[in-house]
């Protein structure tokens, strides 16, 4: 089973997540770089994910493992970034494989392609917990994917992104970018200006990410970086979380 599982996963030309799955296979993966910095409960038993752009479904199994009873994941494919590297990003391959190797049912784990400013609970009904990884800064509209994923949120919010506070382009790149804690700024690439890549649009500062989040309807906000000191343009990403008014604390999270 396992030679047979490595043999497909060797198959595919490029995977973002590095997936463990049974029988000591891993994906040849990169992401996440440093899972434990998202700072997701251990534990998220019983609950409802909503895992928006899920891509080779890291996360959407991370929950699964840490005892969610459902998750559906989404993703839409539009960062063109498959194309770029001959991926079939146009499909749900890699997140297929992934699936079947461990063993999840359709009712368990779910995936749809839609993009995210379709999301409505009309569509899925209500989520626990949202994941919102890797997708902000490429969407032309994100206060808008954050008011719909609001919508579908009665619980918590993971949200992880591009950040300015170690990094702007326009200020002379890594090392220049904008340290001060008190600022709110968010950088618009209308081309190519963020890591060569014209599907990234936008980067905000870690306390502008979460004063969106409040704008969407998020309280008892945190923030935070992936590294105190990034040493590459990989490494300058940023987190926040919240709740929605009336949700429990999200356990560890010092809200």
């Amino acid at each position: 089973m396992s030679t047979n599982l490595q043999e497909r996963i060797n198959a595919v030309p490029y995977w973002y997540h590095k997936i463990e799955l049974p029988g000591g296979v891993v994906t040849p993966g990169w992401a996440p770089l440093d899972a434990s910095a998202y700072r997701v409960p251990e534990r998220l038993d019983g609950q409802r994910i909503l895992d928006v752009g899920a891509w080779d479904g890291y996360w959407s199994f991370e929950a699964l493992k840490r005892g969610a009873r459902a998750v559906q994941a989404i993703d839409d494919f539009s960062d063109s970034l498959g194309a770029q590297l001959n991926v079939p990003r146009g499909s749900w391959t890699t997140f297929d494989l992934c699936k079947e190797a461990h063993g999840y049912s359709d009712e368990r784990c779910n995936r749809r392609e839609i993009s995210v400013y379709d999301v409505m609970p009309e569509t899925f009904g209500m989520f626990d917990t949202v994941f919102f990884f890797g997708t902000l800064y490429h969407l032309r509209h994100p206060l808008l994917a954050l008011d719909r994923l609001a919508a579908v949120c009665n619980g918590w919010i993971f949200v992880e992104s591009a950040v300015l506070d170690d990094y702007s382009p326009y200020r002379g790149g890594l090392g220049k970018g904008y340290p001060d804690k008190d600022q709110v700024l968010m950088e618009f690439y209308p081309d190519n200006q963020l890591g060569d890549n014209v599907t990234n649009w936008w980067a905000p500062n870690v306390r502008c990410l979460m004063h969106m989040l409040r704008a969407a309807g998020f309280v008892d906000l945190a923030g935070w970086k992936l590294s105190p000191t990034p040493m590459h343009l990989s490494e300058c990403r940023g987190f926040a979380a919240g709740r929605k008014p009336g949700a429990p604390p999200i356990p560890g999270m010092p809200l």
